[in-house]
């Protein structure tokens, strides 16, 4: 995507959605479109660098992580949505883990919890993460692995009790 037709109207396009959706999952969703305006503003005000950016989409993923760190330091304006989980009498094995999975989540540092979430949630490469987190790409795999092995013994003392 480094050529002359990269631009923030087409990072607009292609991953906007993927912004709000990473947006929406730590915000409220209606906060989540006025970040996401604010983030293409910010990608905007910054589109003379764009040219010298080797990860577009990471770019603008640490341009809303940034605008969202803003957010969270002034007064929140909104209540956080509460998630509700409905309880299906046909749930799978899987389904009846997930609470669990959610809370050995939830105990894990920040730093971990948020490098699993690019991961999984946002689907980001070791090297696009690297890049929003601005770390080298030997820390991201080692916050990975260190989450996972944590997300492991969690699940497995949960099994046991």
């Amino acid at each position: 995507m480094r050529s002359e037709s990269c631009d923030v109207a087409s990072l607009y396009q292609h991953h906007g959605l993927e912004v709000l959706q990473y947006l929406a999952r730590r915000s409220t969703v209606e906060a989540a479109e006025d970040l996401l305006q604010e983030t293409f503003l910010q990608a905007v005000r910054s589109a003379e660098r764009l040219s010298e950016v080797t990860l577009p989409r990471a770019w603008l993923f640490g341009i809303a992580r940034h605008v969202l760190a803003r957010y969270y330091r002034r007064p929140a304006e909104f209540a956080p949505l509460i998630e509700i989980e409905a309880q299906a009498e046909n749930q799978t094995p899987e389904d009846r883990r997930l609470p669990a999975v959610r809370e050995a989540i939830s105990q894990l540092t920040p730093e971990l919890r948020e490098t699993l979430e690019l991961r999984l949630n946002d689907e980001l490469s070791y090297e696009e993460i690297a890049g929003v987190l601005g770390l080298p790409i030997g820390t991201v795999r080692s916050r990975l692995h260190h989450a996972v092995h944590r997300l492991r013994a969690a699940l497995a003392n949960s099994q046991s009790t």
